[in-house]
């Protein structure tokens, strides 16, 4: 059986919460107050003054009874309705009891109105809003009273209301003013996070209330702790690749003077892979070292790609979109060797590969796909860890590698605010890889 919970209808953001914190408050006091005040002050009011006036027609009443014929009824009738200004008729017309379900005063007059008289007919508050008409039976004929409704409701009683309301809307924009000053630098804060996760460095100083300013500063600290350790990291990968490459030259000038031996071969081919090694290692540790980013003709840097691995003899189908793809603003060079080591990726495990671009609504998807063995499922999560190596999963005779390459380009596509997907080619069997740059 499904649990009803309420956070499914609450605001999700800080600002929405923080107004409906500040909202309920004020609508409950209005809610309580108004029906206070009608319940108790409006309608004791009314009852008071209905009271006063039932009195007034009592006395109308008992001269219409004492009168000893109708002539003498109506001149009575007439001396007294001029004395206590009222409108009556004798002889008058039958009124019916109508009133709006909303009208209080009106319930609560009527109420007291039949107490004094049980025999009356009808009372109508329809006809118009500020007249009460009744109609009373004597022995005489019908009794028509007309009197105006302000002698039986407070005058304006709903100007309370009004400036409560108006009070109340008032207070409330203050406060949203006051509240919309105080989020602010949360959400400069929350920006300026956000922009350093997808590797940009933005101008940010802590501001606001002191909790915001301690979060902000914590922040400040944090992101000056990682870029030390990503230029530490960088400097030794690339020191450390860089010092390795003395020997290998000389290991591979002194192999090359070498008689040509199966055993000179396997050497070769091992400092080669050392070389490659290198490189990569190279290419992980510029990784970090984040270039500006740049207006990027991504129809153009996809080709420029695809040509890079081309050039080693590979088979390429690029699958472009007529129109030119957005421009975005971007990494190029970091993109495009992501592109290009997914593109060689696949040929090295695969003998073709197939380029395609699709502009979505709120994305753009760049789909690499080979004709390779793919990777299982359960291994995709894995497969993207740097250093990871799925030699059972892909083709070993092409070479293991050292299992960095979808490792760099899953974190140069997660710099830009993207996501690389794995999956199975519908089209070439093989793995399919997904870059998503959101637009």
């Amino acid at each position: 059986m499904a649990q009803f919970s309420i956070k499914r209808y609450l605001p999700r953001g800080l600002y929405g919460r923080a107004a409906l914190i500040l909202l309920v408050p004020i609508v409950t006091i209005q809610i309580v107050v108004s029906l206070a005040f009608i319940q108790r002050l409006y309608e004791r009011v009314t009852e008071q003054m209905t009271e006063n006036i039932g009195v007034e027609l009592q006395l109308l009443y008992d001269e219409v009874a004492d009168a000893p014929d109708l002539a003498a009824a109506q001149t009575d009738l007439e001396k007294v309705a001029r004395a206590l200004r009222l409108d009556a008729d004798l002889p008058g017309e039958p009124y019916e009891n109508r009133r709006r379900f909303y009208d209080v005063s009106g319930r609560v007059m009527v109420e007291i109105l039949r107490n004094r008289f049980p025999q009356l007919v009808g009372i109508d508050l329809i006809e118009n809003r500020k007249i009460v008409y009744m109609t009373v039976p004597t022995d005489k004929g019908l009794l028509s009273v007309r009197f105006p409704r302000r002698r039986v409701s407070a005058t304006n009683p709903h100007q309370l209301l009004v400036w409560m309301v108006l009070t109340s809307a008032l207070m409330t924009i203050i406060a949203y003013l006051f509240l919309r000053n105080q989020l602010r630098p949360i959400r400069r804060l929350s920006r300026a996070a956000e922009a350093f996760g997808k590797g940009n460095v933005v101008k940010y100083s802590p501001g606001g209330a002191t909790e915001v300013r301690a979060a902000g500063n914590a922040f400040l600290n944090m992101r000056n702790r990682i870029e030390r350790q990503i230029e530490q990291r960088t400097m030794m990968l690339s020191g450390v690749s860089h010092d390795l490459r003395t020997p290998l030259t000389r290991l591979k000038l002194g192999l090359s003077m070498q008689p040509d031996t199966k055993d000179i071969q396997k050497l070769s081919r091992d400092v080669d892979e050392m070389e490659s090694l290198i490189e990569t290692f190279l290419d992980f540790a510029r990784m970090d070292a984040m270039e500006d980013r740049e207006e990027t003709n991504l129809t153009q840097l996809i080709t420029d790609a695809a040509d890079n691995v081309r050039r080693t003899g590979a088979q390429v189908t690029l699958n472009l979109p007529d129109e030119n793809i957005p421009t975005l603003k971007l990494r190029p060079i970091a993109l495009a060797r992501a592109c290009e080591n997914l593109i060689a990726n696949a040929v090295r495990y695969g003998s073709s590969a197939l380029v395609t671009a699709t502009v979505l609504e709120t994305a753009i998807r760049i789909r690499v796909e080979d004709d390779g063995p793919g990777i299982p499922s359960e291994s995709r999560e894995e497969a993207l860890k740097p250093f990871a190596r799925l030699d059972t999963a892909r083709n070993q005779n092409k070479g293991s590698g050292v299992g960095l390459g979808l490792a760099i380009v899953s974190d140069v596509v997660r710099s830009h605010g993207g996501t690389l997907r794995l999956g199975e080619s519908e089209t070439l069997g093989g793995l399919c890889a997904d870059i998503i740059l959101p637009r």
